[in-house]
């Protein structure tokens, strides 16, 4: 009986193993082609990050909401081979500016770090008799945040935030989408805080800046990126706390070089927005 019992307690336990070890191997089969699935998608990313920064340069319509404002659309030449650069036309309404200039659409310039905004010149302060309003970087991103979006590694470009996909905690393929008339493989990808790099920076002073201020808490950085033909991106949005931005490529590489305005026909209200912001 003794000898009976044995091999019927043997018999549960090798059952009990046996059925562990196909749980076992189940799950990792699952994790496997789980691993394999991001590693195809991250891949996939990679090669339009590859093929993104070699280009150097884009046809680009952006828009961005924030806080439930009146979204503000820009449209231009996006430029990063050599400095985050872009010379866009926006809204004048939706940007507040009607103040500034008679004109419905302000071009706008990204230089170095600053913002050029083509203003009607004015009868008084330091815009008086200028063509362009100058604000530098620090006013809106903080000190820390503006020397994190200059350069080639310029934090906001198309470029550096290709780049910064390969931190995702977590990335989908959703499938095959038509976009402004394309085909293009739409994928998400989730970045955490501890992985936001140059965005920390700009990130770093909170409300009390005009980027932190219209962004409100970010935790994580959410980016669904649509890559079409030849590996490029068709469109690319991010969700940074309460600002999405969205960039809908048309057209890449072979645009015009992106320059400051002569310095005689600019006036800087870098201060003036500093003291403003700081009111608030």
């Amino acid at each position: 009986m003794r000898y009976t019992r044995g091999v019927v307690w043997a018999g549960v336990v090798a059952a009990a193993l046996a059925g562990t070890a196909g749980c076992g191997a189940e799950t990792t089969r699952k994790a496997a082609e789980a691993v394999s699935h991001a590693d195809t998608i991250m891949a996939a990313l990679g090669r339009a990050t590859d093929r993104t920064e070699a280009l150097g340069s884009a046809e680009v319509k952006m828009t961005t909401e924030a806080n439930g404002a009146t979204p503000i659309a820009m449209k231009g030449t996006y430029s990063w081979g050599h400095g985050y650069a872009y010379d866009v036309r926006m809204d004048t309404k939706a940007a507040k500016m009607q103040t500034l200039t008679a004109s419905p659409t302000i071009r706008t310039l990204l230089v170095d770090g600053a913002y050029y905004y083509d203003v009607d010149p004015q009868p008084s302060g330091p815009l008086k008799g200028k063509e362009w309003m100058k604000v530098d970087g620090s006013a809106v991103f903080g000190t820390a945040g503006a020397e994190a979006m200059r350069g080639n590694s310029g934090a906001g470009s198309p470029a550096a935030s290709m780049r910064s996909l390969k931190y995702a905690s977590d990335v989908e393929d959703l499938g095959k989408e038509t976009v402004d008339g394309r085909s293009a493989t739409h994928y998400r990808a989730v970045i955490d805080k501890s992985h936001m790099g140059k965005y920390k920076d700009a990130l770093a002073g909170g409300d009390d800046t005009l980027f932190g201020s219209a962004t409100g808490t970010v935790d994580a950085i959410t980016m669904d990126i649509w890559v079409g033909s030849k590996d490029l991106p068709v469109r690319f949005k991010e969700v940074i706390g309460t600002m999405t931005v969205t960039m809908d490529f048309e057209k890449f590489g072979a645009t015009a070089d992106v320059k400051a305005p002569p310095a005689a026909q600019t006036g800087d209200v870098t201060e003036l927005m500093k003291k403003a912001a700081a009111r608030q």
